[in-house]
């Protein structure tokens, strides 16, 4: 049995850190930054999500099915917004940032810090974005092409105001019953009209008549995402309440890990380009706009087949507390030749 079908997770993820560029005062808009990703594959990203990180802003989602003019807030139940200047191009190994000076949520003014996180959209990686209309209509479901099931997806209203739904495939012993809300700290919750108690399939997935995922005639975007052997994983652990925290095996070295209780708690995410050494206590919360968080009490150790909690915060450790968890790979564990991955 192969280890891996995906010897080099670069190829299909990647982070990019830089500090932008753009002056408020270029009345021209002629300023831009073409930035390229750092992997060892050339990867043109489908879905970048920007934060920036030395102060307070909103995370922003752009993707190239909506367009590269159109930005979502992830922290925010906002709709869509008309970001023209934002991103001027998706580009074959990275993105051309142009004049991005708004009040909302920037990605390049001047002298200001930002990571980038960049998927590519394929079912080899299990990613798809799905574009779709509701009608408001319950047992509705919709096609995507994963050719997988989905452990993991976040849907956007792009019309209205209201929250992102996440089904996690992990988030309670019947996950299509329920939703957590990635712009919320909000406990899983229970409502029949956004998944109509359905769990998803390696064809479909279905809605009910929610806002949140099917009001009539309103637009939608929808991010799956499937398993990968030694690339991708979408699991679940019980935290310990120890400084000996828990492990939670991924059979890959993590790049990028998420978390959240299933009960009230922030989504806490970390990255190996903003902290290269462990423990890495460099993290944003999901759900707020603050700065990049370097905190000793949120130690966290990306290894090489796994991740382990280094501290007893309630956010990520609380002593039989369950959570939930997205992570994507730096190196698998073991190559699809048999060679072994290397931790930190």
């Amino acid at each position: 049995m192969a280890y891996t079908t995906i010897d080099d997770p670069s190829a299909y993820f990647q982070t990019k850190l830089y500090t932008g560029n753009s002056a408020a005062d270029d009345a021209n808009l002629t300023t831009s930054q073409a930035l390229t990703f750092d992997g060892n594959s050339d990867m043109q990203p489908d879905l970048l999500w920007f934060k920036r990180r030395d102060g307070a802003d909103h995370h922003l989602w752009f993707d190239d099915i909506r367009g590269r003019t159109k930005g979502l807030y992830s922290n925010l139940t906002q709709a869509e917004d008309n970001l023209a200047n934002s991103i001027t191009s998706f580009d074959s190994d990275g993105f051309t940032l142009g004049n991005d000076t708004g009040t909302g949520g920037t990605i390049n003014k001047a002298s200001e810090t930002y990571v980038a996180w960049g998927w590519k959209e394929t079912a080899t990686a299990g990613f798809d974005i799905v574009s779709y209309t509701g009608n408001a209509t319950g047992g509705r479901t919709i096609a995507h092409s994963l050719s997988a099931v989905p452990a993991t997806m976040i849907i956007k209203n792009r019309d209205a105001a209201v929250k992102w739904a996440v089904y996690h495939h992990k988030n309670t012993a019947a996950p299509g019953t329920d939703h957590l809300k990635l712009n919320s700290n909000d406990a899983t919750a229970d409502d029949d009209s956004t998944w109509n108690d359905t769990a998803p399939t390696s064809s479909v997935f279905s809605v009910g008549g929610s806002t949140s995922t099917n009001g009539d005639g309103t637009a939608y975007i929808a991010y799956l995402f499937a398993e990968k052997q030694g690339y991708s994983k979408f699991g679940s652990y019980t935290g310990n309440g120890s400084t000996n925290g828990s492990f939670a095996y991924l059979g890959f070295k993590p790049a990028w890990i998420m978390i959240k209780s299933a009960a009230t708690g922030v989504w806490r995410m970390w990255d190996n380009k903003r902290a290269i050494f462990n423990p890495n206590n460099k993290n944003f919360q999901a759900q707020s706009n603050g700065a990049e968080y370097s905190d000793p009490a949120i130690d966290i150790d990306f290894m090489s087949n796994g991740f382990k909690t280094r501290s007893t915060d309630s956010s990520y450790n609380g002593s039989g507390v369950a959570y939930v968890y997205l992570a994507f790979a730096e190196n698998p564990f073991v190559t699809s030749t048999g060679i072994p991955g290397l931790a930190r």
